[in-house]
């Protein structure tokens, strides 16, 4: 049987520092040179993707931005990109712009390459961090005001992501407006920037890290999925997965949801668990 090993990066393969352990590379570039398959399903993008799994010997495509596109690492190419239709797109910006909901707008072309726009007023302190952690990214253009202006680009029908950085409450609301939209994915949770800052990420319907994980089971010709997660965006491809690993610094519902738990992601638990399987 061909087991396809899919895990998420923070919170689970990655240490708090958002960097992988010595130990985890060796123990992942080991069981991927005996044959077993493995890839990422993450919310980051290549901008970040790739320095943090540079040494690791990934063959397969990556699955990023929570499933709107897949990379290849040794290309730099994109494939199976998710795209927002046209109309959809707009509807987005009427309500963003309406609620004055502060966002980042991401569009991917045919050129590899992640252009990013800015609606309602000027960054954030959380926002204008992001920006500066990967202004200097060949994976990413952003378009920003001096002014606080809205940028837009030339083209709708190539948004990937709205994606929404704001205090806890405003992004909560922001949600509520558009998760029930057709045509779009909409996700909220919190991450790496504490309970306080809440995550807002729309996404064209189709965008799912689950969605994205069957189709890489389906190119590599696996019969048993095998993911491993600790955050609610982790449920979607836990659910499709024959078998649903959580680390022991899940959430309570990600622990709920699982079949197995393991160590927690600072005990290289993730590498470990496939190395042995």
């Amino acid at each position: 049987m061909k087991t396809l090993f899919v895990s998420d990066l923070d919170g689970t393969l990655l240490q708090p520092d958002a960097m992988l352990s010595r130990n985890t590379i060796n123990l992942l570039n080991e069981s991927v040179t005996e044959g077993k398959l493995f890839s990422i399903a993450t919310a980051r993008t290549p901008a970040t993707v790739v320095p943090i799994l540079k040494e690791v010997d990934l063959r397969l495509p990556a699955i990023v931005i929570t499933g709107a596109a897949m990379f290849d690492l040794k290309t730099g190419h994109y494939s199976h990109i998710q795209r927002m239709r046209e109309e959809v797109s707009r509807k987005l910006v009427d309500i963003y712009r309406d609620s004055h909901t502060s966002t980042y707008m991401f569009t991917l072309g045919d050129d590899d390459l992640i252009n990013i726009y800015h609606l309602c007023g000027r960054l954030t302190p959380i926002q204008q961090l992001f920006y500066e952690q990967r202004i200097n990214s060949p994976y990413k253009k952003f378009h920003l005001s001096d002014d606080g202006s809205d940028t837009l680009p030339p083209t709708f029908d190539n948004t990937i992501l709205f994606y929404t950085m704001l205090p806890d409450a405003k992004a909560r609301s922001a949600y509520e407006m558009v998760k029930h939209l057709e045509g779009v994915k909409a996700q909220y949770y919190h991450d790496i920037y504490g309970e306080e800052i809440g995550i807002l990420e729309a996404f064209a319907a189709g965008a799912t890290k689950a969605n994205a994980v069957r189709r890489l089971a389906g190119q590599t010709g696996a019969d048993r999925i095998v993911c491993f997660g600790d955050n609610v965006n982790d449920l979607p491809m836990m659910e499709v997965a024959d078998v649903a690993v959580a680390v022991e610094n899940a959430l309570p519902e990600v622990k709920e949801a699982a079949d197995i738990i393991i160590g927690p992601n600072t005990s290289d638990s993730v590498a470990r668990f496939i190395a042995d399987f």
